[in-house]
């Protein structure tokens, strides 16, 4: 049933067609035209994109999710609640990113690798296919409460396929098999091994803003699980050497074990998060 899902959801991407790539290409030196731009964040919201930093270069992403907004004026629509992550990415390569960072939902360290793979070609390959992994530590976990607790099962893991496809100059769509584990679940019945798959797309709405939105589903998600699949809607604005995002989303981790794993929103009720990511370039 899920190998059936997948192929349904990639259908609609290998049917579009492949119009005005002409916009932002490069040309390397065996004349293979390279599609760039098909990202401007390195996060579409939740989910990372297929962008990378380039070589040499220190990228400090600075995200802020508040508190739900359901509370109203009670806490300040969710500002006193509010959540950071301050991430710092370098660009080894042109297709090769390390990065480390530090959210204060659950106190998570983590250390990142993004890595390009194969980039969409004019009249060639047809798609961008980056590598994203990460190893994650959540240090919020207590022993006082958790006797038994271990260095191990602070650890979390996020194995991913980033799958981008820029249909022309204003619309870019992205998939994201992902594989994640954390050696702690809060639910018994809960595998510790989670599969999900991510769907996204960036929309331009003008020389400087585009609107971005990104939804995860859960493939194995416990029957008896509270959280919910993060869905997320936002825009970003290209300022000058940075790209501010701002967004709504029903999950207020930033990480993806987090976001996929622990997002407890719920739309239709008004519970969802504000937040935006700050980036700028070193």
């Amino acid at each position: 049933m899920k190998i059936i899902l997948a192929i349904l959801l990639l259908t609609p991407v290998f049917t579009f067609s492949q119009d005005d790539l002409l916009d932002e290409i490069d040309k390397n030196s065996n004349n293979i035209e390279n599609v760039n731009a098909v990202f401007k964040g390195l996060k579409i919201v939740n989910f990372e994109s297929t962008k990378l930093v380039a070589k040499k270069e220190l990228n400090f992403i600075v995200s802020h999710r508040f508190g739900s907004i359901k509370n109203g004026i009670d806490t300040f629509f969710g500002l006193d609640n509010a959540v950071t992550r301050l991430n710092f990415v370098y660009g080894i390569t042109d297709a090769i990113n390390l990065g480390v960072s530090r959210s204060s939902f659950l106190k998570v360290y983590d250390i990142t690798a993004k890595y390009r793979l194969i980039q969409q070609q004019h009249n060639g390959f047809p798609f961008t296919i980056v590598g994203f992994n990460a190893v994650l530590i959540n240090t919020a976990l207590d022993k006082n409460n958790l006797p038994l607790l271990e260095f191990k099962h602070r650890l979390g893991y996020t194995m991913q396929f980033l799958i981008s496809r820029k249909i022309n100059q204003d619309l870019s769509l992205q998939l994201a098999p992902t594989f994640f584990h954390d050696n702690y679940v809060l639910i018994d019945e809960q595998d510790n091994s989670q599969f999900a798959l991510g769907l996204g797309g960036r929309y331009k709405l003008g020389k400087r803003w585009s609107i971005n939105a990104d939804y995860g589903i859960h493939l194995n998600r416990a029957d008896n699980s509270l959280f919910r699949n993060p869905l997320s809607v936002g825009f970003d604005l290209e300022t000058g050497g940075h790209v501010f995002q701002m967004h709504f989303s029903n999950a207020q981790a930033m990480n993806t074990n987090g976001f996929l794993g622990q997002g407890n929103g719920d739309w239709s009720d008004g519970n969802i998060y504000f937040g935006f990511n700050l980036s700028r370039t070193f």
